[in-house]
């Protein structure tokens, strides 16, 4: 069996796994609204290749919200959307990434794991598509479910511009 992978291109929003060389789905994201960037600190979405080191949340229900990757016993909705209008949701899902180059994107100052960066479930009404987070993968939660059952800690995860 051939392994998967994820493919994700900041300059087109998108996320696609493949099986090696196989398209298996094609996902709309939010990457970086200051864009890419590897300094701890920078806001940016971090670039090269990745592995999948963590999944957290298997069998949360659509929404569930997360602090520090603990589920809050929240679910989001339009209303708790309003009642903190600045806060990062993160929900639903989280694929926490490692970096696997030293000097880019692991260790010291550039260490993706380090900065917290995850593929994660954003509230529905969160345009995707176009660049957003703070540093972070947004996903459709219905998406962010879909592939979260497609992959396994260590699945290589490409990001580049």
């Amino acid at each position: 069996m051939t392994a998967k992978r994820i493919d994700i291109d900041l300059s087109e929003q998108k996320l696609r796994l493949f099986e090696g060389s196989r398209l298996l789905r094609e996902f709309a994201v939010s990457t970086a609204e200051k864009g890419a960037g590897e300094q701890q600190g920078s806001f940016c979405t971090p670039r090269g290749r990745h592995r999948i080191r963590a999944m957290i949340g298997r069998g949360a229900a659509p929404g569930t919200v997360f602090v520090a990757r603990r589920p809050t016993g929240e679910v989001w909705s339009a209303e708790l959307g309003a009642q903190y209008p600045t806060r990062d949701w993160i929900l639903t899902r989280i694929l926490w990434l490692s970096g696997l180059e030293p000097g880019r994107n692991r260790m010291g100052a550039v260490d993706t794991m380090r900065r917290y960066i995850y593929l994660h479930g954003t509230p529905d009404t969160t345009r995707l598509g176009v660049k957003g987070s703070h540093g972070c993968v947004r996903m459709g939660n219905r998406d962010i479910i879909e592939l979260f059952e497609l992959v396994q800690p260590g699945t290589i995860v490409d990001i580049h511009e």
